[in-house]
């Protein structure tokens, strides 16, 4: 089976197929033990060590749990609508259903037209690597309504598209026109680890480039369907992170999971966003960020620091 011959290139060992139907076992790359003890399903693509206690819900956040490469992640994709639980039924297409457009084409496959040499150029511009397109998904569009545009897909927890965001590389008016769906979403929920610390960030780009475990928003305020999700997850520790403009947004935000019991670090920027300090600068400032408290937010609110 070839999902299987892939996960024993990324895990380094033999997978053992289990009496139950789709289970397998491999050595676990999470901790030394002398039996095999990270449990996969290949079909719902669960998977879980049963030392360490690592896991998660699909075998994107396992492949980069353990570093697989671009590669490994190309094949992935390829077998992924094979990743659905057994008693999942397929949901049947309305209008309402998110779709990528028409004009959609992958960034990483190479082309020599001019879009895809400004989209890449930007993209590149953006601390955007090849690894980082394959794992998002990252296309563009020559034609139709989302031409001149880089798509960024956000995915839920299933794997099914619930948002795209369409930037224009090209310098027109309207440099945003997203798919015309809510944004009531969990931004790239698929790569969501709810056990370690979340950066909440406005945008793709800032969530993409700060390569950790990130959320946008894609805006300045926290929807229903994440807080609920955060919750439900009991996360304990939240990064917030939006753009230097909207040090208010921030605040309302920290508050509002303060209260819930949420140990929150305000990061204050210093620059526009996320993705414009760059990689190295933002984790320094991450890093240094220490815990917000009620008393550090009432002095924010009243001008004191």
């Amino acid at each position: 089976m070839k999902i299987v011959n892939l996960l024993n290139r990324v895990l380094k060992s033999q997978g053992q197929q289990l009496t139950k139907e789709n289970e397998y076992m491999w050595w676990s790359p999470f901790v030394s033990h002398h039996k095999p003890k990270l449990q996969v399903n290949i079909k719902s693509g669960k998977w879980h060590c049963w030392v360490s206690g690592e896991g998660g819900h699909n075998l994107f956040q396992l492949f980069r749990k353990v570093n697989a490469t671009k590669k490994h992640y190309t094949e992935l994709k390829e077998f992924y609508d094979d990743f659905v639980p057994q008693n999942y039924t397929p949901r049947i297409e309305t209008d309402k259903e998110v779709k990528l457009p028409d004009d959609y084409k992958p960034m990483w496959v190479k082309s020599n037209s001019p879009t895809y040499r400004h989209c890449l150029k930007y993209l590149k511009s953006r601390d955007v690597s090849q690894d980082d397109m394959i794992k998002y998904s990252i296309g563009y569009c020559e034609d139709g309504l989302y031409s001149n545009r880089v798509i960024i897909p956000s995915y839920d927890e299933e794997g099914k598209l619930n948002f795209f965001v369409g930037r224009d590389v090209f310098d027109s008016k309207l440099k945003y026109r997203n798919s015309p769906t809510p944004k009531d979403i969990v931004g790239f929920e698929l790569f969501v680890n709810w056990e370690e610390p979340i950066l909440l960030v406005e945008g793709a780009l800032d969530a993409i480039s700060a390569k950790v475990n990130s959320i946008p928003l894609f805006g300045k305020t926290i929807m229903n369907n994440l807080k609920r999700k955060i919750l439900e997850k009991k996360v304990k520790t939240l990064y917030v992170a939006l753009d230097n403009d909207a040090f208010k947004d921030s605040m309302k935000i920290v508050e509002e999971l303060m209260n819930e019991g949420i140990k929150v670090h305000m990061i204050k920027m210093t620059e526009k966003d996320p993705n414009d300090i760059g990689y190295e600068k933002f984790t320094d400032i991450k890093n240094l960020t220490e815990q917000t408290s009620f008393k550090e937010l009432i002095k924010y609110k009243l001008g004191m620091v």
